[in-house]
């Protein structure tokens, strides 16, 4: 076996584990955080229930939230200056993957200087973070776990991926009771998420025996999990999200991604996508391309999906295809592409930005932007 590194943040897991955030920030040197959210959370009660724990730890903090889905460089700019101008000196991130990738741009201008643009592709950032302590609000990102960040350019209307060992949180805290008082159709986009994640990650062409388990196991209990999700969100089918999530995160860090994923930044770039929608649309046309480059893989995931022992490779991994877009149509997700893209004459635009993603690199099949497009048009 060639030589790998597996690499993660500490984790603190379980029901309540949202109480140790400020300890845990204490350990890292903490005495005034910068938190960041957005306002949905602070609606949802969370940011107040952060600060209670903050307060009972002694920590006076200050609070971040101009933070949106598919957060802009813009909004970064402003949160380096925001943490200098309050002497912070540790972030918290509470959230999903924005407010989380949010952190970790802010993270990055603070500790290197130069505007976030300077750190796009892989390994550009050379000097030490703020230390970092995420606690995530969706079971689907993975961006508490990663060596990723996505920022939007609002220039360019693309999403730069950044890519450094820097950028893995010091401690993620993840507490599954943070789910509950998310929106059901959110619940389901970001595990959709988190099992492309798990997908992609698999058959990565830099997998590892380590990623591979995570990737396997992710994939196993999402697939049992997504239906119980729609119908009756239980503290333990959260919990069970929150495990798989954690499991692809780890997996996809390590391996990276794929050709959905990079078709899914582009997409976010240019029309402000949900990040979690995309992937019902995309993964199994991206997953008929990969076929025949990773065909035992491929029947693998098929095996794990439908849990029939299928001898014949092929008609395994065509059976798990076929299982996940009938699990995607009973969900009542979005399905086809033309429900995200308003014009099919904006597509070559589209995959032209998606071949320079950084994810593209590790996709089992080569694929130029004109193969990007006929992935697109399939699933039109």
């Amino acid at each position: 076996m060639e030589i790998t590194k597996f690499s993660i943040p500490e984790i603190i897991f379980g029901r309540g584990a949202l109480k140790y955030a400020g300890l845990c920030a204490k350990r890292l040197g903490a005495e005034k955080p910068m938190v960041v959210s957005d306002p949905g959370l602070r609606e949802a009660g969370w940011v107040s229930t952060l600060f209670d724990v903050l307060a009972r730890e002694g920590l006076e903090w200050c609070y971040f939230e101009d933070v949106v889905s598919n957060p802009r460089d813009t909004q970064v700019a402003h949160g380096a200056l925001f943490y200098a101008e309050h002497k912070a000196d540790v972030i918290i991130a509470l959230g999903g993957g924005s407010p989380m990738d949010a952190a970790k741009g802010i993270a990055v201008v603070v500790g290197n200087g130069g505007t976030i643009h300077d750190y796009e592709g892989a390994n550009r950032v050379h000097r030490p973070l703020p230390p970092m302590v995420f606690l995530p609000s969706t079971a689907g990102s993975g961006s508490d776990i990663s060596q990723f960040a996505i920022i939007t350019d609002t220039h360019r209307h693309l999403k730069m991926t950044i890519v450094s060992r820097t950028l893995v949180p010091n401690i993620s805290i993840i507490d599954p009771n943070v789910l509950a008082t998310k929106p059901r159709h959110l619940i389901l986009a970001a595990a959709v998420d988190a099992l492309a994640h798990a997908v992609e990650s698999y058959v990565s062409v830099i997998a590892s025996p380590f990623t591979e388990l995570q990737s396997l196991k992710a994939i196993e209990i999402i697939g049992r999990q997504l239906p119980l999700a729609a119908r009756d969100p239980s503290p333990e089918v959260l919990e069970a999200l929150s495990i798989a999530s954690t499991a692809a995160g780890m997996a996809f860090s390590n391996a990276s991604l794929g050709a959905d994923h990079a078709l899914a930044h582009s997409l976010g770039g240019m029309f402000d996508v949900l990040h979690g929608e995309v992937h019902p649309v995309l993964l199994p046309s991206v997953m008929r391309y990969n076929l025949e480059a990773t065909l035992p893989k491929m029947a693998q995931i098929g095996r794990v999906l439908t849990g029939k022992d299928l001898r014949n490779d092929r008609k395994a991994a065509l059976a798990g295809i076929d299982r996940l877009e009938t699990l995607f149509a009973s969900l009542g997700m979005k399905h086809r592409l033309r429900d995200l893209v308003p014009e099919p004459s904006q597509l070559p635009d589209l995959c032209r930005m998606a071949a320079n993603d950084a994810c593209l690199l590790t996709n089992p099949r080569p694929a130029t932007w004109a193969d990007l497009l006929g992935i697109c048009e399939e699933a039109w």
